[in-house]
């Protein structure tokens, strides 16, 4: 049996944000070893280049120095020799992210794809990591949170941990520090909860209720019959700041940050907006468990960690995704259904307002994910579109039509299921196979029974809207989409506080600021003789009328400029939905689609 790739990584001073790596190979390469880390983290569609955050890396074996030789931006050769040989590096970990590693005096985190080299010809066997505490009397009290299974380490303990090969060793991120946990079972599986940072009178009792409700809602979901889910162990890592947002998928785990508001508080039982959004973006992580992560598009079966792997279904993966993770909250009665017909107005409203949305399909915006969506700039408002919140509006489209075609029998429900059963199930047990990008349209028709070629064409591959309010009527919620009717003057553009002046950071097609001239990076000075703020124009915007006509001063680069501009309303539309209460058939269809 093949030795397995042994790593350490400690941290000689947390202070300094270094991880202390090393990696032995017992045999390695007779013409000399190669090494390389991925250039990107699965889940994140964007070239990274971790490679940068590596320092001093040197060769050794057999107490003899050996040479190293670097081929590219993340890949490394040693030279040969005869014993076990051992890179020693250390990696620099400052990124205060859910997607890279960090480290400080307060806690230390890491994904694997910032912090391993893979060994080349090796990646397929076994891979054992050391976990080491930091010296000192200050880091006594810190543990381990990972779903990697442990080896000779106790559970939340130093030690060495376990994975079968260098796939999962890099799909099991880290957690070190004096942390909160607690944790439940949903369906027999264990489940824990970590909350890194300081959170007061944090109420954990009740977020492991609200998850639990939501965990085992998606276990059934996917496996109405066993209720058995597709891990052993699952770990939720949130680390809480003072402002920040975001979440990475894993096979049984997932890396997330946010607002340490969005918490709930013991004594404090009201439900907040900040605590429903956490709520939503756990929803959003778990259900990756099984889309994205077991079923996957076929250029991810597997991935190519050195360069991009172009897909055109991210609005499946992701939008589909960003879909049921708000319906499981009110399928499971975390929220109501009034509150969930808020966020998904939101999410409406927020699509139609952006110009791009008729300029790319989500298809194409699925493929240009690299270079588009993961690389925005100041015209992105104007030429792209999400996969995300325009994929979740293409699922409820695909949702409802499907159920309307079949009057009932079958819905997205359905697919997602027969998904997970022809490529999710066995992914990790010798089943891997990816779903296909050529026959996506006949294979979601077959498992859903509906034809829905027109659909496809006109909202996935075109840049059609979902006709949403031709199709929740039927389903008793009312489609209500106007202007504000207190619409107040409106410059067309989205202001940013830079230093001292008021910036332009997005222009938005077709209005008043780009009629007029304005350019993103344009520094308002002046609005009809009075100072802009930093803060913004829309104080001084107030005191005027639609149809009024201003002078504006701007510098662009270092160039004073005055342009003429005509106030209008802004021209985005506000989309409202509200459950109907009549007649009873509408109300059965909503609570098929809304209840377990």
């Amino acid at each position: 049996m093949a030795t397995p790739i042994r790593y350490t990584i400690t941290s000689n001073d947390p202070a300094s944000h270094v991880f202390e790596v090393t990696v032995t190979v017992d045999k390695p390469a007779a013409d000399g070893q190669v090494f390389s880390l991925p250039a990107w983290i699965p889940g994140s569609y964007m070239i990274r280049e971790f490679g940068k955050n590596i320092v001093q890396l040197k060769g050794e074996s057999g107490g003899r120095k050996v040479a190293v030789k670097k081929l590219d931006k993340h890949t490394w050769q040693a030279a040969p020799c005869a014993g076990a040989l051992t890179l020693s590096y250390q990696v620099y970990a400052w990124d205060l992210s859910v997607r890279t590693a960090h480290l400080d005096q307060t806690h230390g985190f890491f994904n694997g794809t910032s912090v391993f080299l893979a060994a080349h010809g090796f990646e397929g066997g076994q891979h054992v990591v050391d976990i080491r505490r930091p010296e000192g009397e200050a880091f006594k009290r810190w543990r381990v949170a990972t779903a990697m299974p442990e080896l000779k380490a106790k559970r939340y303990g130093f030690g060495t941990y376990v994975a079968r090969d260098y796939d999962e060793l890099i799909d099991h991120p880290v957690e070190i520090g004096d942390f909160a946990l607690a944790s439940f079972k949903a369906h027999g599986t264990a489940h824990d909860v970590v909350i890194t940072g300081r959170v007061p009178n944090l109420d954990m009792a009740r977020l492991c209720d609200d998850l639990k409700k939501i965990c085992e809602a998606q276990i059934a979901f996917f496996e109405p019959k066993t209720r058995r889910a597709p891990m052993q162990r699952y770990v939720f890592m949130t680390l809480a700041v003072g402002d920040g947002y975001g979440g990475l998928e894993h096979r049984a785990s997932t890396a997330l940050i946010c607002s340490r508001a969005d918490l709930p508080v013991k004594g404090k039982p009201e439900q907040t907006d900040g605590y429903r959004t956490y709520l939503g973006l756990c929803s959003h992580e778990y259900f990756h468990t099984w889309n994205v992560k077991r079923i996957k598009p076929a250029v991810f079966a597997p991935y190519d960690l050195r360069q991009e792997n172009y897909t055109s279904l991210l609005w499946l993966f992701e939008g589909f995704t960003s879909y049921y993770d708000d319906l499981f909250l009110v399928r499971t009665g975390v929220i109501d259904t009034d509150n969930y017909l808020k966020l998904l107005s939101k999410t409406v409203t927020g699509v139609l307002r952006g110009a791009g949305r008729k300029k790319q399909s989500v298809a194409e915006s699925s493929f240009d994910a690299w270079v588009k969506y993961y690389r925005q700039d100041e015209n992105a408002a104007n030429a792209i579109v999400s996969y995300y919140t325009k994929g979740s509006l293409v699922a409820l489209g695909l949702d409802l039509s499907i159920r309307s075609q079949t009057r009932g029998r079958r819905s997205l429900d359905d697919v997602m299921r027969g998904l997970w059963q022809r490529y999710g199930r066995e992914f990790y047990e010798g089943g891997a196979q990816g779903v296909p990008e050529d026959g996506i349209l006949l294979l979601m028709e077959e498992l859903g029974g509906a034809d829905l070629k027109r659909f496809f064409e006109r909202c996935i591959r075109g840049t059609e809207d979902v006709p949403l309010a031709e199709l929740l009527p039927a389903f008793g919620v009312s489609y209500d989409e106007a202007l504000p009717k207190d619409a107040k003057p409106w410059l067309g553009a989205r202001v940013t506080k830079d230093g001292g002046d008021a910036k332009l950071a997005t222009v938005y097609d077709g209005g008043p600021a780009m009629q007029a001239g304005l350019s993103a990076g344009d520094r308002l000075v002046a609005l009809d003789g009075l100072r802009v703020p930093a803060a913004g124009v829309d104080g001084l915007l107030a005191r005027y009328r639609l149809n009024d006509t201003v002078r504006v001063h701007a510098f662009r680069r270092d160039e004073l400029m005055e342009f003429s501009i005509k106030l209008k309303a802004d021209a985005a539309p506000q989309v409202k939905l509200a459950a109907l209460g009549k007649p009873a058939a509408v109300v059965r269809q909503r609570e098929s689609w809304l209840k377990m």
